[in-house]
């Protein structure tokens, strides 16, 4: 069904949606909703698909309620996640002087911002990309200098000026999710968020105490790292419901870990001296098995395989 053509010097594409397709336009997991939300229904097949087609608007309407929140701040930090990789790029290119470049890459910073400040304004764009600037500057929940920051970044033309707005739009719409993120933290909640973690987490902790003991450099690096970045992502989602987020600088979440007062492992590694991370991991498997234990966690910890074969045989 898919065609282009030009017809008196105008262009027209005209191209199907599946189902499936129109379901994500609806759900914001594409830019696109407007598609769905505003368009006019010229013919319909059936009855059927004309109430799965208001069923989809029912879900953008949902979508749009305060008890989605929460779900649409994520997918505005999810959509952000994506500009990095153009910063990286235009970052890394310093020294060109091709100014094509770094517009392309600021295109592709400026469209993920915008479609990151809709979601996190539970919006969607009715104009296309460029016919939508007066919508964007009109968020209620938008960066204070945006309206700067885009002009200097598609009007400069000076590459490092360019890059400078990129980085520093994309700063503030980060400090604007993370904003709205911490309204929807929960309460502490370590039994149920915390269930298994440690019996897991303790198989790996017992590497690096074998990998200090046989001078395994190798493996006590990679375990050490896993161990306390994984033990402060655990910990930052049992105090408040969230996983840490990927893209602050400061990484908040490794002080979930610091204030609790457990050992530091990574900045104990030293491919000369490995005895200072085994004391470090002995003593966390110590003190992680209190701490948890003292918050309600159940450990599932048994002497020899008959304890553990009378356990398995009591469970329903």
């Amino acid at each position: 069904m898919s065609i282009q053509f030009i017809i008196d010097g105008i262009g027209f594409d005209f191209w199907p949606i599946s189902w499936e397709r129109a379901e994500r336009m609806a759900s914001f997991q594409e830019d696109k909703t407007t598609i769905i939300a505003d368009s006019k229904l010229l013919y319909v097949r059936s009855e059927e698909d004309r109430g799965r087609f208001m069923k989809l608007r029912e879900t953008i309407s949902t979508m749009q309620g305060a008890e989605k929140a929460q779900e649409m701040v994520e997918k505005a930090e999810a959509e952000l996640r994506n500009v990095y990789l153009h910063l990286y790029r235009m970052s890394r290119a310093v020294d060109t002087e091709d100014i094509t470049f770094y517009r392309i890459g600021a295109h592709e910073v400026l469209t993920k911002v915008f479609q990151s400040l809709a979601l996190l304004n539970r919006t969607y764009y009715t104009r296309g990309i460029g016919k939508n600037m007066e919508q964007v500057l009109g968020l209620p929940l938008k960066p204070a200098r945006l309206k700067q920051h885009i002009d200097a970044v598609m009007c400069s033309s000076v590459n490092t000026a360019i890059l400078q707005a990129c980085e520093e739009l994309t700063a503030s719409t980060l400090d604007l999710v993370l904003a709205q993120k911490e309204k929807y933290y929960e309460t502490p909640s370590y039994p149920d968020r915390m269930k298994g973690f440690y019996e897991e987490l303790k198989g790996v902790m017992d590497k690096i105490i074998t990998a200090c003991e046989t001078d395994d450099y190798d493996t006590a690096f990679f375990s050490a790292i896993h161990v306390q970045d994984t033990i402060a992502g655990f910990l930052f989602f049992a105090e408040t419901g969230h996983w840490p987020t990927e893209l602050s600088l400061d990484s908040p979440y490794i002080e979930t870990y610091r204030k609790r007062g457990f050992p530091e492992l990574i900045a104990t590694l030293d491919s000369q001296n490995l005895s200072k991370l085994q004391a470090a991991v002995e003593s966390l498997v110590v003190s992680l098995d209190r701490y948890l234990r003292g918050r309600g966690v159940e450990i599932h910890c048994f002497e020899n395989v008959q304890q553990f074969t009378a356990f398995l045989e009591r469970k329903p």
